[in-house]
């Protein structure tokens, strides 16, 4: 029989799938990229473990982080699915929350429409209030009605979303029960998001219906192609891995896991080489992501913004521009703009020549010399030089420049975008950015590195060992985990610790439960505690770490310390637990190797390159494998799957692990 000794990460973007492989006795590591499939993610995969010349028998754990959920709710290629409310609330998401999307833009919509029609709204009779009493029961007639109404309008999915049930699920759970056969997918909102604020609720609910039966059938050819059972996971948008069982009943925990998978193994370099607060910097195909790390772990948020419409649940704070290698470059009545529309991996941008005939990022490198036209990217696309100057030439023309010239332009203002990018994430909560340090990654993050660097005022660059496929190593190396939160509501004065401590352990049940059916032992496992405080008058709470048994009072000062540094003041008045999270994790034990990317390095040689100032340099184009000492730029550093451009007054030196280390020159 064949031994099952391979560990996978991949990692599925708008142009490449990305996967690494690590063999568990030896250590040794693959990588490799092919091309993505938007219509067959699966078949994608399944080629991109061929390219590591690995068949489905090989692998005994194979974890993956993808977009594609979040793609279908971002462009709402979504089945019928219905909300069931309680009567007089079955228009919460038409009303939602009363602000505009752009508040002087009267040319756009004020909000987006609601994700489920007011026709597919059904309002049913009972009743809770906020500590989770019934004031109306829910009657047996009642969800006979509600039966009949659902099979008249043929949905697909159905979301529950209750007034009150994150304080008693009693009525969604019997919902549930009785609907498990009226309709394919059910969804509850005490499952997805049991924490109150109705709107952002039934939001989260309703995307969670809808990416139902999405997920359900991709999940479910995957489980076919890779038949490993428990070996077989998915990363998370909190950042850590989980079962695909727990994925198909909340596929929503999948949003942003592709993003979320390359923070997870920046935290793990940031802790690695002891830089307390690093900037990641993730440039794909069609977006850019950035992330801040402070003290080796990254910044978590509750809410994210999709189409227009919140999704709440925990997950680490990435910020997303539509400002990727294949972002559309345009010329408008403010000058030139880079995205959000992006060429994708077909036809791709021009330079691929698979019929794209728009600039794109990629393309203004392309014409800079960045990019080896004598190497296959990704082993499979030929790149044409020419074709990357014909699609740039209308715009030169337009601007009265020339086309190298122009190309400059495009990679500024691709840079500043990126750079209002990083601000957002630094300098709006409160943080000095210049102090950070940049990881970059991703197949553009290299190219961009030192250009972002010298607008931002960064003065170090990490580019890790395998940086074009960072993400599918996050999701490689990343903890096996699972996470739980609730609205509690609990004063802190007068806490009774036994409510308290019933309260975590329940949370702790649900979260662990997953692991521990997955063959994880329970000891093993270990908890996270997070109490997501207030002042009693405020509207917003805020992350306090805490440990069990309870410290009343170190909680307390945790959080007005917290809130100082925040906010720079703190009331000390009367404060309130209004949530809880709690996180089971179990650490990842994979190690990993610098990869074999199967191919011996290429001679060291010089290439006409064109960086800021305009005049064409021959610089030298030198391998990352053979690499051993300090090198000043101009210099272009490439393997078999990427490439880090050291601009004029950088140096760059490796690490035994295969990382860069850019610096800005003594000279």
């Amino acid at each position: 029989m064949q031994q099952r000794i391979w560990d996978i990460g991949t990692d599925i973007g708008g142009t490449f799938t990305d996967i690494i492989a690590v063999r568990t006795d030896t250590n040794e590591t693959r990588i490799a990229k092919v091309p993505s499939r938007p219509d067959a993610p699966v078949r994608a995969m399944i080629e991109a473990l061929g390219a590591v010349r690995l068949m489905p028998d090989d692998v005994r754990r194979f974890v993956h982080g993808t977009t594609r959920v979040t793609n279908a709710l971002v462009e709402e290629r979504l089945p019928r699915i219905a909300l069931i409310a309680t009567a007089g609330f079955e228009d919460v998401l038409e009303i939602g929350r009363y602000r505009r999307q752009e508040l002087y833009r009267l040319d756009i919509r004020p909000k987006a429409p609601p994700l489920v029609p007011p026709e597919l709204c059904f309002g049913l009779n009972e009743r809770l209030d906020h500590t989770g009493a019934v004031l109306q029961p829910l009657e047996e007639a009642e969800i006979e009605r509600l039966v009949a109404w659902l099979r008249e309008k043929d949905v697909q999915s159905v979301a529950i979303c209750l007034i009150h049930s994150y304080a008693n699920p009693a009525h969604e759970k019997l919902l549930a029960g009785r609907l498990a056969g009226v309709v394919p997918h059910v969804c509850v909102s005490h499952e997805i998001n049991p924490e109150a604020r109705e709107y952002e609720r039934a939001s989260s609910t309703a995307f969670n219906a809808a990416a139902m039966p999405i997920a359900v059938a991709y999940l479910t050819e995957l489980e076919e192609k890779l038949p490993i059972g428990a070996g077989l996971q998915v990363f998370h948008s909190a950042g850590a891995m989980v079962p695909v069982p727990a994925v198909k009943r909340r596929p929503l925990v999948m949003a942003m896991s592709g993003p979320a998978a390359g923070v997870s193994a920046s935290a793990r370099i940031a802790r690695e080489l002891d830089r307390p607060r690093v900037l990641t910097f993730d440039m794909g195909g069609t977006t850019t992501d950035v992330c801040l790390i402070v003290d080796g772990v990254a910044e978590m948020a509750d809410t994210r913004m999709i189409g227009g419409r919140p999704l709440r649940q925990p997950m680490l704070a990435v910020h997303s521009i539509g400002a990727g290698g294949g972002s559309i470059v345009r010329l408008g009545p403010g000058g030139l703009t880079v995205g959000p529309q992006s060429a994708g991996s077909e036809p791709g941008p021009a330079c691929y020549g698979r019929g794209g005939r728009e600039a794109t990022i990629t393309d203004a490198n392309a014409v800079l010399g960045y990019l080896d036209p004598d190497v296959r990217l990704g082993d499979t696309i030929d790149l044409d030089i020419e074709a990357a100057h014909r699609a740039i030439a209308p715009i030169a023309e337009k601007l009265g420049l020339g086309i190298t010239a122009t190309a400059l332009g495009i990679v500024s203002v691709a840079n500043a975008t990126m750079a209002r990018a990083l601000r957002r994430v630094t300098v709006e909560r409160g943080v000095d950015g210049r102090g950070c340090t940049l990881l970059a990654f991703g197949g553009g993050g290299p190219m961009h590195a030192t250009g972002l660097a010298d607008m931002y005022g960064l003065g170090e660059i990490i580019v890790p060992a395998a940086s074009s496929a960072f993400s599918a190593l996050g999701c490689l190396t990343a903890d096996f985990s699972f996470l739980q939160q609730r609205t509690v509501r609990l004063p802190l004065a007068g806490l009774s610790e036994t409510v308290f401590a019933e309260r975590v352990g329940e949370l702790t049940r649900e979260a662990t439960a997953p692991l521990i059916a997955n063959g994880i032992a329970s000891d093993s496992i270990a908890i996270e505690h997070v109490a997501l405080m207030r002042y009693a008058a405020q509207s917003d709470a805020m992350p306090v770490p805490f440990a069990m048994p309870l410290d009343g009072a170190r909680l307390e000062a945790d959080f007005h310390r917290r809130h100082r540094e925040l906010f720079g003041y703190a009331t000390m008045e009367a404060c309130v637990i209004e949530s809880l999270r709690v996180q089971a994790r179990k650490a990842s034990s994979t190690p990993v190797a610098r990869p074999d990317v199967g191919r011996p390095p290429r001679p060291e040689r010089t290439r006409d390159c064109i960086f800021p100032g305009g005049q064409a340099v021959a610089t030298p184009i030198l391998s990352r494998e053979s690499l051993s000492g300090t090198v000043e730029g101009p210099a272009i550093i490439e393997d078999a799957w990427s490439t880090v451009v050291v601009s004029p007054g950088w140096q760059a030196r490796p690490d035994a692990a295969g990382n860069l280390f850019l610096t800005r020159s003594a000279a």
